[in-house]
């Protein structure tokens, strides 16, 4: 029944675990962070090129189970700096449409590569 999603156009996995798996209706989308798919190093430029690599990595894996944005139920968003979190709220903003998906969003004190930022979604058919 679970089925794993994998793409060339996002990051591969950097550790044992899948970019996402389908389950019936429903897609687990792993945290992405800002890793650049050609090169595999975290994008330079700071938090908002970050956030916007972050986020094209995600749209990849759900368009690789053949979803979009819209169908996004659940977000979590882990920020090292919760000072940085006005600059990721706009560029989250600019993916996503109303009705918004349910969001929680921490910090955390690290995350791997250093980035600064990583989010993880849940999805459903």
């Amino acid at each position: 029944m679970k089925k794993a999603v994998e793409t060339d156009a996002a990051p591969a996995a950097i550790g044992p675990y899948s970019q996402a798996v389908e389950h019936g209706d429903l897609v687990f989308c792993s945290g992405q962070i800002g890793i650049d798919p050609l090169s595999g190093k975290l994008v330079d430029g700071g938090i908002e090129v970050e956030t916007r690599r972050v986020l094209e990595n995600l749209r990849e894996v759900l368009k690789a189970a053949g979803l979009k944005f819209a169908n996004v139920v659940k977000t979590t968003v882990f920020l090292v700096d919760l000072g940085e979190f006005e600059i990721v709220n706009r560029i989250y903003g600019e993916h996503f449409n109303a009705p918004y998906p349910a969001r929680s969003t921490v910090q955390v004190s690290a995350l791997p590569r250093d980035a600064r930022v990583e989010i993880e979604a849940f999805a459903r058919r």
